[in-house]
C-alpha cells in the first residue's frame, strides 16, 4: 500500500475539508458563515483578523477560514494557504466600482503555488439588491473562464441575508420543530447548493476510488471551467427564502 493511498484512507475516515473564504471587505463573507450556521445575521461586524467555523454538510466537516478582506489585511492571506481544499471567493454583486479590484485580487490569489488545484466556488452575493450584477456579468468581469486550466470552478448567486424562519409551533409541522428538524433560521438554499458543489468536487478529487464517493446530479457540471450550479436542491436542502436585506 503506497503512502498516497494511506493518506487518502486517513482523510476519508475524517472527511475533513479545509475551506478558505476570501473576498474584498464588505462582500458578506462572515454573514454567509453565520447564515449557514443558523445564527443572527442582522448585526455583523467587519472581520479584523479571521474566524474559524465548522459547517457539517453531507457527511463532511467543512472547516471554513473566514479571513478579513480589508486592504491592510490582504497581504496576510498567504499565511492561511497551506492544505486548502477549496477557495470560496465572495463577491458583492452590487459593488460595480470595485469589480476590477476584485478580479485583480482573485487572479493574484490563484497564482499562488500552494493553492494550485484547489476548487474555486464564487458566491455572487447580495443578489437581492436592485441593480446587482448577474452571474454572467460577474463571470465575465472576473475572467473566470481563463482559470479553467488550473482550477475547477463554479459561480453561484446568493443573498446571505435572505432567510426562512421555521414553521410556527401550532403548524402541521410542529412535531418537526420539537424534534429539532428545523433550525431557528434557515439560510438561502442557494448557499447550500454551493456547499453541495464543494463537497462533491472535493470529495471526488480527494476521496476518489472509495465507496463514499459523492456523485453529482446529472445536470451539474464538474469539468474544468465555469459550471453554474443550477439544480434542484437535495431533499435535505432548506426551503425557499422569504426575503430580507442584503449583507
Amino acid at each position: 500500500m503506497g503512502l498516497l493511498t494511506i493518506i487518502r484512507k486517513a482523510r476519508l475516515k475524517e472527511r475533513q475539508v479545509r475551506v478558505l473564504m476570501l473576498g474584498l471587505d464588505n462582500a458578506g463573507k462572515t454573514t454567509i458563515c453565520k447564515a449557514l450556521l443558523g445564527e443572527d445575521v442582522d448585526e455583523v461586524s467587519p472581520t479584523l483578523g479571521f474566524n474559524i467555523r465548522t459547517i457539517i454538510h453531507r457527511g463532511y466537516s467543512l472547516n471554513v477560514w473566514d479571513i478579513g478582506g480589508q486592504t491592510s489585511l490582504r497581504p496576510y492571506w498567504r499565511n492561511y494557504f497551506e492544505q486548502t481544499d477549496a477557495v470560496v471567493w465572495v463577491v458583492d454583486s452590487s459593488d460595480r466600482a470595485r469589480i476590477e479590484d476584485c478580479r485583480r485580487e482573485l487572479h493574484g490569489l490563484l497564482q499562488e503555488e500552494r493553492l494550485m488545484g484547489a476548487s474555486l466556488l464564487v458566491f455572487a452575493n447580495k443578489q437581492d439588491i436592485g441593480g446587482a450584477m448577474s452571474t454572467d456579468e460577474i463571470s465575465q468581469a472576473l475572467d473566470l473562464a481563463t482559470l479553467s486550466t488550473s482550477h475547477r470552478s463554479t459561480i453561484q448567486p446568493c443573498s446571505a441575508r435572505l432567510i426562512s424562519s421555521p414553521p410556527p409551533a401550532d403548524s402541521a409541522d410542529s412535531s418537526a420543530v420539537l424534534m429539532g428538524s428545523y433550525s431557528r433560521k434557515t439560510a438561502d438554499p442557494r448557499l447550500l447548493k454551493g456547499l453541495d458543489w464543494i463537497t462533491t468536487e472535493v470529495g471526488s478529487r480527494v476521496y476518489y476510488g472509495t465507496q463514499n464517493r459523492l456523485e453529482l446530479p446529472a445536470d451539474v457540471q464538474i469539468a474544468g471551467g465555469v459550471a453554474p450550479v443550477d439544480y434542484v436542491p437535495t431533499s435535505d436542502s432548506a426551503p425557499a427564502p422569504e426575503g430580507g436585506r442584503s449583507a
